[in-house]
């Protein structure tokens, strides 16, 4: 129990038996429950987790499993038959709270990743009733991405910005960060079987929050790596949650901006997309006639000239985007004193910027 709230923390586990037990036994006391989801893993994570999971629920009183409205278990194994993907693994862990009645639910994968000390923080905002979901960010202050390659950051920085137009939450960063929180009523509102089970699920399930109007807030955090191997093949996710994000985008567009009521955002991105697409291939056709010997300055001007239409239309288009979502963001930073000294901070961050109704 939390503040008055039920929590259940859901650990993700895929090749993770090295990390996963230690993830287990670290979860904070105040967490009601913990959802321990092997998906089907070639290792022995489901047998660290089974162990584990005895150890734990041998020593839970029987008080305090009663209080709890359980069957006496904190920690609840459940495993895959065969491999689903990493967001079928969260989905089950929510479905399965959801169930039992928790008030919000946390995420923290099996890797080891995710600091237990700060999950607090993470789940304040939906505790509160501040946010409907939170997710940390790692990407809010430089020195917490000292952790990051330059290749996870550029990667990251990318999918970032995908993001943000396939969501709608402009302000919002780090979208593969999977430490979140969540509440129960969030879980039953979103329909889940229709956001995908891959990794992709952390991107696309920020599109089905903006279209329920769900609150979102970001709670920074620094990155940690330890010796741990990542069971994503980076070039393969890249290509697939960006087409992800672009069909995304495309149906938030017609169901938020046409199809529930018509805005002028979809308009001012139609052109941009006319505008750019016509003047790269415009500026195209330009080369090939003057590779030809044929005069391609005219051609070149109207290039430019539709470019530059686009890049307007588009900034446009995003403003109008950002002001509908500007009441679903909250941001959580770390007080700069404590940042300075080096210290968790042992309530709740100072929020520096919310625009909320």
């Amino acid at each position: 129990m939390y503040k008055g709230r039920t929590v259940a923390v859901v650990v993700t586990a895929y090749d993770e038996a090295a990390f996963v037990g230690q993830v287990i036994e670290t979860v904070p006391e105040f967490v009601d429950r913990i959802y321990a989801v092997d998906d089907a893993s070639p290792d022995d994570s489901w047998d660290v987790i089974q162990q584990t999971a005895s150890r734990i629920n041998a020593a839970v009183e029987p008080e305090r499993a009663v209080a709890d409205g359980g069957d006496g278990r904190r920690v609840v194994p459940i495993r895959h038959e065969e491999n689903r993907g990493y967001g079928a693994a969260v989905k089950t862990g929510y479905e399965r709270a959801a169930e039992d009645g928790i008030d919000v639910v946390a995420v923290m994968n099996g890797d080891g990743q995710m600091d237990p000390a700060i999950l607090d923080r993470i789940i304040d905002p939906v505790v509160s009733g501040e946010a409907d979901y939170a997710k940390g960010n790692r990407l809010l202050h430089p020195d917490d991405r000292d952790g990051m390659s330059a290749f996870r950051l550029l990667g990251n920085a990318m999918l970032t910005g995908l993001s943000k137009f396939a969501s709608g939450y402009w302000t919002i960063g780090d979208p593969q960060n999977g430490y979140t929180a969540i509440s129960r009523e969030t879980i039953e509102q979103l329909d889940l079987e229709s956001i995908t089970d891959q990794y992709g699920f952390l991107n696309h399930i920020l599109t089905h929050l903006n279209l329920n109007g769900c609150r979102i807030a970001d709670v920074s955090m620094s990155a940690i790596y330890g010796d741990e191997e990542s069971s994503i093949r980076y070039v393969p996710f890249v290509r697939y949650v960006s087409l992800l994000l672009l069909q995304s985008f495309l149906w938030r567009l017609k169901r938020r901006y046409v199809v529930e009521g018509f805005h002028p955002a979809v308009v001012f991105y139609g052109t941009a997309a006319s505008g750019l697409a016509g003047g790269v291939v415009g500026f195209v056709g330009a080369l090939g006639r003057t590779a030809r010997g044929k005069d391609g300055f005219s051609s070149v001007l109207l290039s430019f000239v539709a470019v530059l239409l686009g890049l307007v239309a588009l900034g446009i288009a995003i403003s109008l985007d950002a002001e509908e979502s500007e009441s679903l963001e909250v941001t959580y930073y770390e007080r700069s004193d404590e940042r300075e000294e080096g210290e968790r901070p042992t309530e709740p961050p100072i929020r520096t910027r919310q625009s909320m109704d």
